[in-house]
């Protein structure tokens, strides 16, 4: 039991350290657009991550508890070990300011310490292939929506001054954060729910077919809310600062088409990164208003960090698994 509870924590610390990383794709275009200072910003975004599980059901939970790998050989070596992957990527990407996804950090250390124990067969293919497949869907897709929206909104306000246009977007930016934001809880929070849910599966304390209890959802949103709070400065610098200029208009269709695809996935089930949507939608807004304002090779780094995420984190975990083995775990 002891063992349990200390795995539950260590996965609330994953949760809290992917809000904490996290917490730039849901502010970084508020604050570099200055329509709340920092503090605000993560407060607003720290109460919709929380309030997520009142508006989405909990698809992505389950295709993360049962999809990923197969729960049969989840013992408390893999989770631990899977766990370790993503909480280590994500403290190395963070301190060098990059936004990598921890949704795909959290996958590589689940096939990671998965494949170590189990071999290639474990790996639940359908669910791993859905999710490869939209780590280039989400970016793209949240930036042709951004990039339309601010198309269609520069064409109908054409007549209208800058300054009203301004003081329009300020205002929408609010809804269009809160509409992240509540799309990052929906979809992040719930990977650690997964982790937890097969946790209690494996251990005989829950049915293999029996809901989510909503203790581990009420913790999950809990600790994503708190690490929104304490913000990542890093990367809210290299997503809002460094990445383009944004005006309010700009960060409103890039919250609003990033949230849109977010809503999309969560409904289907699938756990895309919301850090590679929200900085499709950046992109997309830049290009549009120009594209030599877009600093390529801001975007570039980031994408090479895309590109390692889950084979850096597959193997911390499987190195974890090995030695959480030889020490008897």
């Amino acid at each position: 039991m002891i063992l349990v509870v200390s795995i539950v924590l260590i996965a609330l610390a994953f949760d809290f350290i992917n809000g904490f990383h996290d917490a730039a794709n849901s502010v970084a275009t508020i604050v570099s657009t200055r329509v709340l200072t920092p503090r605000l910003a993560v407060i607003w975004a720290a109460f919709f991550n929380f309030s997520a599980f009142i508006v989405f059901d909990l698809h992505v939970a389950r295709t993360i508890g049962k999809g990923i790998i197969s729960p049969h050989i989840v013992d408390d070596a893999v989770l631990i070990a899977a766990l370790a992957g993503a909480i280590i990527w994500n403290l190395i990407t963070w301190w060098y300011g990059l936004p990598s996804s921890s949704s795909h950090a959290l996958m590589g250390g689940l096939i990671g310490a998965g494949v170590a124990k189990g071999g290639f067969g474990v790996v639940g293919l359908p669910a791993v292939t859905k999710t490869a497949i939209f780590i280039v869907v989400s970016p793209i897709v949240g930036m042709l929506l951004a990039a339309s929206m601010m198309l269609g909104a520069s064409w109908a306000l054409r007549r209208r001054t800058p300054g009203r246009i301004d003081r329009w977007f300020r205002r929408l930016q609010l809804v269009s954060a809160a509409l992240f934001s509540l799309g990052h809880g929906s979809n992040d929070a719930q990977k650690t729910m997964g982790i937890i849910y097969v946790l209690l599966i494996s251990k005989g304390m829950l049915a293999s077919e029996a809901p989510i209890p909503p203790w581990v959802v009420i913790v999950c949103q809990l600790a994503m809310g708190l690490g929104t709070l304490s913000g990542g400065w890093r990367i809210v610098k290299t997503m809002g600062m460094k990445l383009t200029k944004l005006k309010p208009i700009g960060g409103f269709c890039a919250e609003t088409g990033a949230a849109i695809m977010l809503f999309i996935a969560g409904h289907f089930g699938i756990p895309v990164s919301t850090t590679h949507t929200i900085t499709g939608g950046i992109v997309g807004v830049g290009w549009v208003n120009n594209p030599a304002s877009v600093r390529w090779g801001v975007a570039l780094r980031i994408v090479w960090a895309w590109l390692f995420t889950i084979q850096s984190a597959a193997i911390i975990a499987a190195v974890t698994y090995a030695l959480l083995r030889l020490a008897g775990v």
